[in-house]
């Protein structure tokens, strides 16, 4: 029986998307983005030999990551939420995609100039953005940023690091939140009480609970759940083969996260349900296939975080290749809805706000 939220929240807060233009931002698409906008078809067959196994399994198709997403186009997505679940989508959260120039806080000022919050476009609550603790300015990266917006909030700088070379890292080395180098420049971020949205792969998680541990005085928001890399099918060149592979991934994944909801200061967004680095492929999955994929995920985050430490974030456009935006809010509503309108309301709204100071 599918849920609703009328009634319980006057809008949604999404607390995880991303905003692009490769044709006008430096993107890592911005070489592709030409070709695509002139042979969509042609780039998408050409995508085995211009990206690699990593890249190609994580975004699945160039149909969005190779065109501009804004904020026209997230709001006629979002546009559903109200047939699907009762109530609009109100406001978001954008967590920094890869600008490829030095100054990073570039995006942010070109975030903040964006026209949210008008032409029907719901608005926009806060900004996160990047920066590496290890560098010797990240403090004046930070401050940067401030300045950029007064929606800043803080920074994700991305670990993920997977040891099937077939699977997408982001860094060089494995242990990255767990370094000298990174715990001591961290300290800048905690001095201004800005949060830090992580994103690893399920094996890391033990890496977050020692940055936890070092500054229990600073919000640490996981995204994704800390995706368990081919827990819903193969991907790389050998991880989530079987399914013992995928039940032995998932069981390591429970108990390193239980051990890492110990932390306080640690907050889990429901994010990433559709997201192809799982091992989903196929487009236009419905709501009822998202709840049976993903309900082990959403499930025992929500036991061991409690409603006071979870935040629902979307992920769009990156999970739009397997699912609607409406499938997606609507599967977490039919899984979280047994639980009471009091959860509801904290994870599509309340917790939020308090997380991220809007």
């Amino acid at each position: 029986m599918t849920q609703s939220l009328a009634g319980i929240v006057p809008g949604i807060i999404d607390a995880h998307i991303h905003q692009w233009d490769p044709f006008t931002t430096p993107r890592e698409a911005s070489r592709l983005a030409p070709l695509y906008r002139r042979a969509p078809r042609l780039l998408e067959r050409l995508m085995p030999v211009l990206l690699d196994q990593g890249k190609r399994e994580m975004v699945r198709t160039a149909q969005y990551a190779a065109a501009p997403y804004l904020p026209a186009d997230y709001a006629a997505d979002v546009a559903g939420a109200v047939d699907v679940v009762g109530v609009p989508v109100e406001t978001a959260v954008h967590v920094q995609c890869g600008w490829h120039r030095p100054d990073q806080s570039d995006e942010t000022s070109w975030l903040d100039a964006l026209p949210f919050g008008s032409a029907g476009n719901p608005g926009l609550a806060a900004i996160v953005g990047n920066a590496d603790p290890r560098e010797p300015d990240f403090a004046a990266v930070l401050d940067a940023h401030a300045r950029a917006s007064d929606r800043f909030r803080g920074i994700r700088f991305i670990t993920a690091w997977h040891p099937d070379r077939g699977v997408l890292s982001w860094v060089d080395e494995e242990g990255v939140l767990r370094s000298p180098d990174f715990l001591r420049g961290f300290a800048a971020l905690a001095e201004r009480g800005l949060t830090f949205d992580a994103y690893l792969y399920s094996h890391q998680l033990p890496d977050v609970r020692v940055l936890a541990k070092e500054y229990p005085d600073t919000t640490i928001v996981l995204d994704h759940y800390a995706p368990p890399v081919g827990m819903c099918g193969p991907m790389g060149r050998s991880t989530g083969r079987t399914a013992a592979d995928r039940a032995s991934l998932v069981a390591r994944w429970k108990d390193d996260l239980a051990e890492l909801a110990d932390h306080p200061n640690v907050v889990a967004k429901h994010s990433g349900l559709a997201f192809p680095m799982l091992g989903l492929r196929e487009p236009g999955t419905t709501r009822a296939q998202v709840v049976e994929q993903v309900a082990v995920l959403v499930e025992h985050t929500t036991d061991v975080f409690g409603e006071d430490r979870l935040v629902f974030g979307s992920n769009f456009p990156m999970d739009k290749a397997i699912a609607s935006y409406g499938t997606v809010v609507g599967a977490l509503v039919d899984l979280l809805a047994p639980r009471g309108a009091d959860l509801l309301r904290k994870v599509f709204r309340d917790n939020a706000r308090a997380v991220y100071d809007l």
